[in-house]
């Protein structure tokens, strides 16, 4: 008898309506005889590829930025930028080892660059994303637009576009967080790399054009051209990122899962920044705790301002500035802020596009201890 035959039972279910096949010499036998043609029975891993409600593999991870930087600033003196191709440390889910996932089938990762670095230009199918944390004189250049960065600033570099990042001469060491779809890309086997042949590419339009074309409130160009799936303005920065929250939360009440939430949207479409990575800044007001829900998603948060905690799956993680977490797809969680005088705030990417095209989204609300968890030792 083989082992994959004697492990058929442990996805039995007494339940009408799921497979429920109790193993037979005869039957064994036959799943031999389907085996050396490549096939199988259904009911033998049917309950367990159609689970009741999604089983993720990704566990609630908490990076420590204090921890991870000292870490991150010793790459530099260990390989360069033209060894590394991307000198970055990247998020290591324990469940998600085997696609290099920091949860879900979503990727991050710090990158460090000294002034004076330019790591060379690349374009993939992976969509991308950069958000600073610290430093001054980054910049990133995508299809030719260069933008300079500083803390907080959120850059696209979206599918297929040549993009190179770099520190200027007169700037600092900066740390940034990398956030990729790589992990979906290689699922539905669709990626592709390619170094730009040159290595570098020109800037072929004047500096921080797409802010001074984009950023606008309720504003677009009128001669717009613009036919990319992905969002005409490529950084958001953080200033007015700010303002828009603070000025927001005077007037809502906020949701009771979220705090003041807002999504980073395309300028052209009020959709998503990206066809498959969103992205949103949230606020959570001093001494704000929200009530905890569900959804399927999976979502990588990074903590912008202030410091709290939030509690997911029963077990609490305490965060400050620059930490970053993750929580996995139907993970019940809630967040709350430490301060009782300063508001808090994360940024946050997610799959949430790729959720909403294709109609698998629903949310579930706890509905016990008043919609808080109990805390799991």
């Amino acid at each position: 008898m083989k082992s994959s035959a004697r492990e058929n039972n442990n996805f039995r279910e007494d339940v009408l309506g799921r497979a429920n096949v109790e193993d037979t010499p005869e039957l064994l036998a036959y799943y031999d005889e389907l085996e050396k043609m490549n096939t199988a029975a259904l009911w033998t891993v049917a309950n367990k590829i159609e689970p009741w409600f999604p089983q993720s593999s990704s566990v609630p991870v908490l990076w420590r930025f204090k921890e991870l930087r000292e870490h991150v600033l010793k790459s530099v003196s260990l390989v360069s930028p033209e060894k590394a191709g991307r000198r970055v440390i990247y998020l290591d889910n324990p469940g998600r080892r085997d696609v290099a996932a920091a949860v879900g089938w979503l990727y991050s990762g710090l990158q460090v660059m000294h002034p004076g670095e330019l790591a060379s230009a690349h374009a993939h199918s992976a969509s991308a994303l950069r958000f600073i944390m610290e430093g001054k004189g980054a910049f990133t250049i995508v299809d030719g637009h260069k933008m300079t960065l500083g803390a907080n600033d959120f850059v696209l570099t979206p599918n297929g576009t040549w993009h190179e990042h770099g520190v200027s001469e007169d700037g600092t060491a900066c740390i940034w967080q990398d956030g990729l779809d790589i992990p979906l890309m290689n699922a539905l086997e669709a990626n592709f790399y390619a170094v730009h042949p040159d290595l570098q590419q020109a800037v072929t339009y004047p500096v921080d054009d797409s802010t001074a074309t984009w950023a606008n409130p309720g504003l677009v160009p009128a001669n717009d051209k613009w036919s990319h799936g992905y969002s005409p303005l490529l950084k958001y920065e953080w200033a007015p990122t700010y303002e828009s929250l603070s000025r927001y939360a005077k007037v809502t009440d906020g949701s009771p899962f979220d705090g003041v939430l807002m999504n980073y949207v395309n300028p052209k479409t009020g959709g998503p920044v990206m066809q498959t990575i969103g992205a949103s800044m949230q606020m959570l007001r001093p001494g704000e705790h929200t009530k905890a829900h569900r959804h399927t998603g999976s979502f990588i948060y990074q903590v912008a301002k202030g410091q709290g905690y939030s509690i997911i799956n029963g077990k609490r993680f305490d965060w400050q500035e620059r930490d970053i977490f993750c929580v996995p797809s139907w993970a019940m969680h809630e967040h709350a802020n430490a301060s009782n005088s300063e508001d808090a705030c994360l940024f946050c990417f997610n799959d949430m596009p790729v959720m909403n095209s294709l109609g698998l989204y629903r949310e579930e609300a706890l509905k016990e201890n008043d919609g808080h968890q109990k805390i799991i030792d």
